[in-house]
């Protein structure tokens, strides 16, 4: 071949690092070993045993590639010829367990490459699957005869995963979706965590629960320094609230499974940036039956044999209108004030109504709330609800 093909993978160097060897004064060595390291121009004066170096130095090999990252690398054909060469055309694809991918800046053949002389590129290309990948590079040319040569060379490399994230959901009787989501650092390297977010879906409204007021100002709960060590794991909260205008259909927020989408952006050691975009997160929908009923209000502490009031929430979760009975049986402590077998009327799919509901404990303590029953006159089919909420219950004298 009248060309030389070379591929260098571009990466940024590394802090050079030394092994220290010390020893003690009185030992056979003297102070051979720390006047050698002292004299080492790698280490740091004054800091010779603590491994630091104010020296870069360059990738000795290819080096791990992490999914999120931006591959980068350096092509270069060289005529080592003494002969012009015609019609060089370069390509570059990068192949992938799914597609093929172009990456070459010009698809541009060049007139001619006289001796000694280079065509250099540079590609780009961030990473989006983990796995084997091949960065397939091609040249064709044309000798001084007329003969076309065509050649090609395979670089095989591995993206491997540095994030493993673990999602739990938590659904309240509100209506809102808690989302846990613990990151590890599964690299062999420190991360500057610089945002790690919740893209809520079009029913949504996000709310962040990872910082904390002090002195007026909000602050990370991981403090200013928001390193990630190799193996660590962090935790971070987030809470979900149904849009005004879906949060009153019952029936949609009921069956909606999509919650959204973590973005996660990091740096590595010398700044280089990596982002992750997990796929849509799905939750698993709460079942509520066909009629839901949910407190509203109740208060936190009341008052030994004194009435207090709660509001409840009844929502028709079915595909058809109900005709409601509300009874209310009395427990052991709970004893509730009112007339029981009360008329609520017509209920239409989807809709709610509120109730406000008076009771009183006759015991002291954590007391739970229990005894409501929902009858549907049209199908004579009973809806149960016990330890709906708990209220602590004390003594007039120990509240006031």
């Amino acid at each position: 071949y009248f060309l030389i093909f070379a591929v260098m993978r571009l990466t940024k160097p590394t802090l050079f690092t030394n092994i220290p060897v010390t020893c003690e004064e009185r030992d056979l060595p003297g102070n051979l070993f720390n006047q050698l390291m002292k004299d080492d121009p790698s280490t740091v004066k004054g800091a010779e045993t603590l491994m630091l170096g104010e020296m870069l130095t360059l990738p000795q090999n290819f080096g791990n590639i992490f999914l999120g990252e931006t591959f980068s690398s350096y092509i270069s054909v060289h005529n080592d010829s003494n002969q012009v060469v015609k019609d060089i055309l370069v390509k570059a694809d990068l192949q992938t367990s799914s597609q093929r991918l172009n990456l070459s800046a010009s698809s541009a053949a060049v007139a001619e490459l006289k001796p000694d002389c280079c065509i250099d590129d540079v590609i780009h290309h961030e990473v989006k699957e983990i796995g084997t990948h091949i960065l397939v590079c091609a040249v064709s040319y044309t000798t001084q005869t007329g003969e076309k040569m065509y050649f090609r060379k395979f670089f095989k490399f591995q993206v491997l995963k540095p994030l493993d994230v673990k999602t739990k959901f938590y659904n309240a009787e509100t209506d809102e979706v808690f989302l846990e989501a613990q990151i590890q650092n599964i690299t062999t390297s420190p991360m500057f965590m610089e945002k790690v977010s919740l893209e809520p879906s079009m029913m949504y409204n996000v709310a962040e629960l990872n910082t904390v007021d002090i002195a007026g100002e909000s602050e990370s709960t991981f403090g200013s320094r928001t390193y990630l060590q190799p193996m660590d794991t962090r935790q971070y909260l987030y809470c979900l609230k149904p849009k005004q205008e879906f949060a009153e259909k019952a029936g949609v927020i009921k069956g909606v499974t999509v919650i959204g989408k973590l973005d996660i952006v990091w740096k590595t050691n010398l700044g280089e940036r990596g982002r992750l975009q997990t796929s849509q997160l799905q939750r698993m929908a709460p079942g509520y039956g066909d009629v839901r009923l949910s407190l509203e209000t109740i208060p936190d502490t009341v008052n030994l044999e004194e009435p207090f009031d709660i509001t409840c929430k009844i929502t028709n979760c079915s595909e058809r209108t109900m005709d409601l009975v509300l009874e209310m049986c009395n427990t052991n402590s709970i004893h509730w004030c009112g007339v029981s077998g009360r008329q609520l009327g017509k209920l239409h799919p989807s809709s709610s109504l509120h109730l406000a509901l008076t009771l009183l404990s006759s015991v002291q303590g954590l007391q739970s709330v229990s005894g409501l029953r929902l009858t549907d006159t049209f199908l004579k089919r009973t809806y149960e609800y016990d330890d709906i909420a708990q209220v602590c219950v004390v003594s007039s004298e120990v509240k006031q």
